[in-house]
């Protein structure tokens, strides 16, 4: 026991001074963002109060409570750091939220704004900076919660849960998890959003509307539409989403404006459909998928087997 317990003290104490090191760096390139952006923009008002609030969102509160963190941890109290910090955690849930609209601001304002453009390339011409952006430093909050989920995790394992500690690490831990959760949701939407709306720009004409509320989408990719009646196969490119299955057949090539994109040829509900493997079962070459709607037979073949036994657990998964 003792062994152990002695085994579990080293290992908390690097974890806690690897913690530390890594919280000095960080503060050194958020401070980068409040010194000499931040502040400065305030006392200038290069940029509307409005904007700068878009632009950095809750970055300065996020600072304040990590330098709480940081010298609580400087102590060696890390009870009461804990504490702090966790009262704080909504905040990284609201940055995230805001992270693609500062984003867009910033390249509003760098379009639009002379003296902000020239503002901020003198900023980041300053040797602080080390050659780094704005734009790198920006996200720096959401990759140090990631960091902040396995330090906090490593520390718990190496707290006797005898101690004192351990139940407020527990909780830190739990509460790291569900932001994290949190900002994971956001980010999996924005990237949904933008798989949608390549969709949409890639096919002709606004007749399909892809941006539905609710919608997600799935996959794609080209597969061979077997006729009814003893005609050839037709090629034809499947976008598979969360409630609907879009077939589509590229432009002629020589089309003015739309030689690049597809024009939509079906839009199959997924609500009312049934899907089988015909054959594909062996580790033959291929295989071919039948999908049943209320007024319509579709065949679906190719002639790659792990295509289409990703297109069968794909559309299986939709249709359920």
């Amino acid at each position: 026991v003792e062994d152990q317990r002695a085994r579990w003290e080293r290992k908390r104490s690097r974890t806690a001074k690897e913690l530390l090191e890594t919280e000095h760096k960080y503060l050194e390139q958020m401070d980068l963002v409040v010194t000499y952006f931040v502040t400065i923009l305030k006392a200038k008002g290069t940029l509307k109060p409005a904007v700068l609030e878009t632009i950095f969102g809750a970055l300065e509160s996020i600072y304040s409570a990590s330098h709480v963190l940081s010298f609580h941890l400087e102590r060696g109290n890390l009870g009461p750091g804990l504490e702090s910090f966790c009262q704080n955690l909504d905040l990284y849930g609201h940055y995230a939220e805001n992270l693609e609209e500062a984003n867009k601001t910033l390249k509003d304002q760098l379009k639009k704004n002379k003296s902000f453009r020239r503002f901020k390339k003198l900023q980041e011409t300053r040797p602080q900076f080390q050659g780094r952006k704005l734009e790198d430093l920006l996200p720096l909050p959401l990759q140090r919660l990631h960091q902040y989920k396995h330090f906090f995790r490593d520390l718990l394992e190496n707290t006797s849960p005898d101690s004192a500690e351990h139940q407020k690490l527990a909780k830190a831990v739990k509460s790291l998890s569900e932001v994290s959760q949190w900002i994971q949701g956001i980010i999996e939407k924005r990237e949904n959003s933008l798989h949608l709306l390549r969709v949409q720009k890639l096919l002709k004409g606004q007749k399909t509307q892809v941006l539905t509320p609710g919608r997600w989408y799935i996959r794609e990719g080209w597969l061979l539409v077997v006729p009814s009646k003893g005609e050839e196969l037709k090629r034809r490119m499947f976008f598979l989403f969360s409630d609907i299955l879009v077939a589509a057949k590229p432009c002629h090539p020589l089309h003015l404006l739309n030689s690049h994109k597809l024009a939509c040829q079906a839009v199959y509900p997924l609500h009312q459909c049934t899907v089988d493997k015909v054959f594909g079962h062996t580790q033959s070459q291929g295989g071919l998928l039948t999908l049943s709607f209320p007024h319509k037979t579709l065949l679906l073949m190719s002639s790659n087997q792990q295509d289409i036994n990703d297109w069968y657990r794909s559309l299986t998964a939709a249709v359920r």
